[in-house]
């Protein structure tokens, strides 16, 4: 098997100069990293990746911190994130932490030692403690904002916007808003949304909530859509929506229409009612990517600053 003396013989170089040209290429001249890694590639040299980060201070791994496991919304985030982070020679590992409390800095503290960066997905966490956590390791925020922060967000607030807008004019007068958890950073920006959207279509909009983002959620939030007498329900959650069309079921009740993913909506044979679906592989790619920029992986590319990608209706 070849090593790296064997390439630096090869190209003519000290075995430093061919560590240097393959880890760090924007540190040797560029003629120098031609030769060098043409040698590489003549003997089938695979440079070691963890030596190389090792060598340049660095763990050659990043984490995302993500609230639960159990919402699905979070799955292709990962892998997303995971495969973007396999183009930059990186490893990606999971942590499960709400940072809803300080006590969880701890937690994040002792992580920082073991990873080079962070993605974090804190939606109900207070922004002290958000900045506390990202002021261990470079940090992008993902599916929130916070002033100063590099962050990527799904611009769900202004599709659940137009998804109203759409109720109100087919002629639904009371429409229901089923929200998320108490303090999710997303939740307010549909509700603002909403409210917007429902007093320019002129209808009748019930808030409900907070809900935890689960099937059991919408079965208890059965009742309360009925009394309201709506005709169009808009849940925060996929999981949610699920479960209020159970419960409705079980009642009888079939003159309400839930909005869902574009999955469940052409199950159930609603083909003509718009669904809103979050790209959650690109969420995590686009954030990753600016994590990479950050930590100097990308350097052909701006700044990282906020992003919004667009959630359209479908």
């Amino acid at each position: 098997m070849p090593t790296l003396a064997d390439v630096a013989v090869l190209a003519g170089v000290s075995k430093a100069t061919a560590s240097r040209a393959l880890g760090r290429p924007d540190l040797a001249a560029p003629e120098t990293v031609a030769r060098v890694r043409a040698a590489a590639e003549q003997l089938g040299f695979v440079p070691n990746r963890a030596a190389t980060q090792l060598a340049r201070g660095r763990t050659g791994v990043v984490a995302i911190v993500v609230p639960t496991l159990d919402n699905t919304f979070f799955t292709p985030i990962i892998g997303g994130a995971q495969a973007r982070a396999a183009e930059s020679g990186m490893q990606l590992t999971v942590a499960v932490h709400s940072l809803e409390h300080t006590s969880q800095l701890a937690a994040v503290e002792q992580l920082a030692h073991q990873v080079d960066g962070f993605l974090l997905t804190a939606p109900r966490g207070s922004d002290e403690i958000i900045r506390a956590a990202a002021a261990y390791k470079p940090t992008v925020l993902i599916d929130r904002e916070i002033d100063g922060m590099p962050s990527t967000v799904a611009d769900t607030a202004t599709a659940f916007g137009a998804l109203v807008g759409w109720f109100a004019d087919k002629g639904h007068e009371r429409i229901v808003y089923v929200g998320g958890p108490a303090g999710s950073w997303q939740d307010r920006q549909r509700q603002a949304a909403i409210r917007a959207a429902a007093e320019e279509g002129g209808v009748t909009l019930t808030m409900l909530g907070p809900y935890p983002s689960t099937f059991a959620s919408g079965v208890a939030a059965a009742d309360d859509v009925v009394a309201a007498r709506a005709t169009a329900v808009v849940p925060y959650a996929t999981s949610i929506g699920l479960g209020l069309m159970f419960a409705l079921m079980r009642r009888g009740v079939d003159d309400v229409v839930v909005s869902s993913e574009r999955m469940v909506v052409d199950s159930l044979g609603l083909h003509d009612v718009p669904s809103i679906d979050v790209d959650g592989e690109k969420l995590g790619q686009v954030a990753m990517d600016q994590l990479m920029t950050l930590l100097g992986e990308r350097k052909e590319a701006p700044e990282p600053t906020r992003q919004r990608l667009d959630v359209p209706l479908s």
